[in-house]
């Protein structure tokens, strides 16, 4: 049995959906749903959805990208290069990991070095040595007012 809607629209060629064209498919409508949101219908697609398109946050200028090295490898590199203290920034890495193990004590200069590859480095008899942080500069502005007081 047909509904009432199906009823009501007897007799009419197109049911209410205007030309018989528009009834099947997504012919004369341009595509189905996001279909040319950035081609035929950008500017409504930039009203319905403002901020949806282009790049938002920032981008670190802090975060570093070090080049490390583990203590399995660095006890590798010692053994082959015969050395007992070990400069890692002559050697290229910024900081050391606490990945492995070692069986002989090591000095080892690092600019960074994780809390196990320390507490590694000691229990293995060696020495874990990090420079300084030098501490932050006051802006000038701060130093004009501290002197005018």
């Amino acid at each position: 049995m047909a509904s009432k809607r199906v009823n009501r629209f007897r007799g009419s060629r197109t049911h209410g959906c205007g030309s018989h064209k528009k009834r099947r498919g997504a012919g004369s409508r341009g595509g189905r749903g996001m279909t040319g949101a950035k081609a035929h219908r950008f500017v409504k697609f930039l009203k319905e959805k403002p901020g949806h398109i282009g790049k938002y946050g920032f981008t670190s200028h802090v975060s570093q990208n070090l080049k490390t090295i583990n203590l399995c490898e660095l006890e590798r590199l010692a053994d082959r290069l015969g050395i007992k203290e070990v400069k890692l920034k002559e050697m290229g890495y910024d900081k050391l990991l606490g990945k492995g193990k070692l069986s002989r004590p090591f000095t080892v200069h690092v600019d960074f070095i994780s809390s196990k590859a320390r507490e590694k480095v000691e229990t293995a008899g060696g020495k874990a040595i990090v420079p300084e942080p030098e501490p932050e500069k006051t802006k000038p502005a701060e130093e004009e007012a501290q002197t005018d007081e």
